[in-house]
């Protein structure tokens, strides 16, 4: 049976190709589920970290300051919300039919915006010869307090999904990955270390009542990030 794909996944079915694969139909098309196995790079030393924090209006940004997705992203999120909302309440069989393909579509929708995200992020650390410091998320939707358009946004982004790729994506380059502890990195200044929950007045704004350090809050986080996976490295490989 003849199929396509692209010239990369090609290349990899070509190359490393293993074992069996299934043959699936959805929505009407059908895809081809192949396995491959690939070798691990060898991991490098890292020279530094790049710290990523993960949130709402952002969805990943880097403590170089990069910031991934926002407002057009959100805007779609709003719009499929609303549209699960106006069909939920329908409740009739072609509705429930079409919710569940949106639901298939909207997942695809997030996967392939975590891919791109996750294959930014690991080529920015390959290229300068960092690894990548993650926030530990676990119990982060039990953890955290948010207001109730932003519970749902939690809910409805795979944040997990995020953090999956990449792991994996480091793993495959090379690249040194590091879980940290999460607490008080938004209430925290990269630049002195004070901590206090005034040092966030809204949402985007850092301001330190210390020091005075501005910076943008998530960019500010993720540098507190950074520098936690450069002391858990240093200690976890002291020997």
């Amino acid at each position: 049976m003849a199929f396509t794909g692209s010239a990369r996944q090609l290349a990899l079915l070509a190359a490393h190709r293993r074992g069996e694969s299934d043959l699936i139909c959805r929505d009407g098309m059908w895809f081809l589920h192949a396995t491959v196995e690939v070798a691990d790079q060898p991991l490098s030393e890292p020279d530094g970290f790049v710290g990523v924090d993960l949130g709402i209006a952002n969805i990943a940004t880097t403590s170089d300051g990069v910031r991934h997705c926002g407002k057009g992203l959100n805007a779609v999120r709003h719009r499929n919300r609303h549209l699960r909302r106006r069909l939920q309440a329908k409740q009739t069989k072609s509705a429930k039919r079409l919710l569940k393909r949106r639901r298939r579509s909207e997942a695809r929708f997030a996967a392939n915006v975590n891919h791109i995200i996750a294959k930014s992020i690991v080529a920015e650390a390959e290229r300068t010869g960092r690894g990548i410091a993650l926030e530990d998320l676990q119990g982060i939707r039990e953890r955290v307090r948010l207001r109730k358009p932003q519970r749902v946004t939690l809910r409805s982004w795979s944040f997990h999904q995020l953090g999956a790729f990449l792991a994996y994506k480091a793993v495959r380059a090379g690249v040194a990955v590091i879980l940290v502890d999460a607490a008080y990195t938004s209430q925290q200044c990269s630049h002195c270390g004070h901590v206090d929950k005034r040092n966030r007045p809204d949402q985007a704004t850092f301001s330190c009542t210390s020091c005075g350090f501005a910076e943008h809050a998530d960019v500010n986080a993720a540098r507190n990030i950074a520098a936690r996976g450069e002391t858990g490295w240093a200690v976890s490989h002291a020997a």
